[in-house]
């Protein structure tokens, strides 16, 4: 009897709707190549930030920006103002701007610039990677750094090299394979303390990502291959609160720290002040800003980063098939509006300047 071909289709890929083309990242990198200005400021602002983080530089980071990019004009608008500020606060803030383009869901909803840039359930991921890439590109051209979560295990070889700051988020900093992902990012990476508010699982994620992993992965090139990383010395712990409670006072911030003491690892935190940190208000942000300000006045060394969610305008609104959208207001959690987001910058620079001071 001849070899024949064994029928597998009632075994393989019975839930499997579709299967379409994914765009190479080297040809997306081809199309839309990163520019000198471009390198250099990447290279510098992932230097400047590791300095904080070693502390050989005694500015915070601060991440500022809208939850979730949504639109192209808005997030350049939003862009150029916060240029304008971080520059005239460079001394005390090393600013760098908020880009999320992919959003873990609970349950079901939208899932970020990437995987819907139409904002309709259209699902054109490639046109979704395409325009993230220009985004970054058109922010980081105007000079300003730009920070973002990796929550997609692939989308990194499309925009990563342009990324200054990277953030693991509370569902994933327990996942192995984000941890081995943060061992071979190029760029400093924040992860974020568990749902329920413990610090332990991102204090240990950073013990794992500054170890050396093999693990299996996407080439740029497209092509399935085993990555060997080096490891990543610059990963931070971010606070963000949790199902207990925000965690971003004195007390909270001196128990993170114990907890990477007994690991071994640098005492120091980046404060969320959205997420469970502001019990899901977006104006409490502006308390959880000042009461961290307070700290630094008061010479807390160990706080090395903030981060808040500001768009052009306050607030959110839901997206809705045939609603037309509110111009500048977020479509995920609600965000500062610009006129609330400036001051509070200002209060955390000054903040900067009294510990430096003391």
């Amino acid at each position: 009897m001849a070899d024949s071909t064994q029928d597998t289709t009632r075994i393989d890929d019975t839930r499997i709707g579709a299967v379409r083309p994914l765009i190479s990242p080297a040809i997306l990198l081809d199309e839309l190549p990163v520019t000198q200005d471009v390198q250099t400021l990447v290279e510098q602002s992932r230097a400047s930030i590791a300095d904080i983080l070693h502390g050989r530089d005694d500015r915070l980071v601060v991440v500022v920006g809208p939850c979730s990019i949504h639109d192209h004009d808005q997030a350049m608008d939003y862009a150029r103002r916060l240029k304008t500020v971080a520059g005239r606060l460079r001394d005390d803030l090393f600013i760098v701007m908020r880009v999320y383009f992919e959003k873990p869901r609970t349950t079901v909803g939208w899932k970020g610039y990437i995987n819907d840039p139409r904002l309709d359930g259209s699902f054109r991921i490639n046109e979704g990677l395409r325009r993230a890439r220009e985004r970054v590109l058109d922010i980081s051209e105007l000079g300003l750094p730009t920070g973002t979560e990796f929550l997609d295990l692939l989308s990194p070889q499309y925009i990563a090299d342009l990324i200054a700051w990277g953030a693991i988020g509370a569902r994933t900093t327990e996942n192995q394979s984000h941890r081995q992902l943060a061992s071979g990012l190029s760029c400093p990476i924040g992860f974020k303390n568990g749902t329920d508010g413990g610090v332990q699982v991102a204090a240990d994620a950073i013990v794992a990502a500054r170890a050396s992993h093999a693990f299996m992965g996407m080439t740029k090139m497209g092509m399935a291959a085993i990555f060997e990383t080096r490891g990543n010395d610059d990963c931070h712990v971010i606070l963000r609160g949790g199902k207990n409670g925000p965690n971003y006072d004195a007390e909270n911030v001196a128990a993170s720290c114990a907890a990477l003491a007994k690991l071994d690892q640098r005492e120091q935190v980046m404060i969320d002040c959205s997420h469970a940190n502001s019990n899901k208000s977006h104006q409490h942000q502006i308390d959880v800003a000042q009461d961290i300000a307070r700290q630094l006045e008061a010479g807390e060394k160990r706080i090395t980063g903030v981060m808040i969610e500001s768009h052009l305008e306050e607030g959110r609104q839901d997206l809705k098939p045939g609603v037309p959208l509110k111009r500048g207001v977020s479509i995920t959690d609600a965000c500062l509006g610009w006129t609330q987001t400036e001051p509070v910058l200002e209060v955390i620079a000054k903040a900067v300047r009294q510990r430096r001071k003391g």
